[in-house]
């Protein structure tokens, strides 16, 4: 079989984030969400079409940056497609984040572990018990393992560096745009809808992995997704968290505080309530679920490529 550009890529640009993670300067996703800060200003009205507009302007930058990168040689497109994965993917600096929390929490560094919550999730911290700070600490875990590692991975070798950059992009605006504020309840709604659209077919596979590594226990997986998935305001991180609720045996869920709003979100999974000894726990599973959404992407790639 002939080498496949984007597949090695893909490998290249997990390896590199799993040893590296993201880089501490000049990442180039924060210098995209600067970008889109900037078009915000000149095109923000409270109007769904000049969001569609502004989620247009953001996103044809990047995708003409991988068009053209796709048509490099192979060598070359390989090493393309290993930056542009590196720089989409979020593993390990999650992971990193996850052990900095439980270490917070051990020392009873409660204010510390305040501040260093602010890292993963919007919710007010303010009033955070230790308990909500690790259930806060899970459901990100959960929720990125979708739109951080799984995503990227999906859309690579789906559509090669396009399919990175675009999705990143996407996911970016998202994080800035789709909230349900004021500001951005009209002007945020294509970055959210089109956010939901591209983590849909990830968000499900994303599921399947967490139920797989949950073993025999993968049917009861399967049965809470169903239950409650619903109750949560997410298409997309409603499966994946109760998925992972599930199969690390608690339950996520509740009540969360975002500046003024309040969210009432009902409970996904069987177990007992979050304690910050289960940090740990989400920790390894994210890293275990990372490797293995590598392999069925590019196993599957590469299967179809043959095929």
């Amino acid at each position: 079989m002939r080498w496949d550009a984007i597949a090695g890529g893909l490998v290249l640009g997990f390896v590199a984030d799993r040893l590296l993670g993201d880089p501490s300067r000049l990442h180039p996703v924060a210098g995209f969400g600067q970008s889109a800060a900037r078009l915000e200003k000149v095109l923000w009205t409270p109007q769904r079409s000049r969001g569609a507009l502004a989620v247009a302007a953001a996103v044809a930058p990047p995708m003409t940056l991988g068009v053209v990168a796709q048509r490099l040689p192979p060598p070359w497109r390989t090493v393309a497609m290993a930056g542009a994965t590196w720089a989409a993917l979020g593993g390990s600096s999650l992971e990193r984040e996850g052990r900095a929390l439980h270490a917070l929490l051990r020392a009873d560094d409660i204010q510390g572990a305040r501040v260093r919550i602010t890292h993963l999730v919007g919710r007010d911290p303010r009033n955070l018990d230790p308990d909500e700070i690790a259930r806060a600490c899970v459901e990100s875990l959960a929720e990125n393992s979708a739109d951080a590692v799984v995503a990227p991975l999906l859309w690579g070798a789906v559509a090669g560096i396009p399919g990175v950059l675009g999705y990143r992009a996407v996911n970016t605006l998202d994080a800035m745009w789709g909230h349900r504020s004021d500001r951005y309840r009209e002007f945020g709604w294509a970055a959210a809808r089109l956010d939901d659209i591209a983590n849909w077919l990830p968000a499900r596979l994303t599921v399947a992995l967490a139920a797989a590594l949950a073993g025999r226990r993968a049917p009861d997986v399967m049965r809470i997704v169903r239950r409650d998935a619903p109750r949560h305001p997410s298409p997309n991180a409603g499966p994946v968290e109760a998925a992972w609720a599930q199969a690390l045996g608690i339950r996520l869920g509740g009540t969360n505080t975002y500046g003024t709003q309040v969210e009432h979100r009902g409970t996904l999974g069987d177990g007992r309530p979050v304690r910050a000894e289960d940090i740990p726990r989400a920790t390894a599973m994210l890293g275990r679920l990372s490797w293995a959404g590598l392999g069925v992407v590019v196993l599957g790639r590469l299967v179809l490529r043959r095929r």
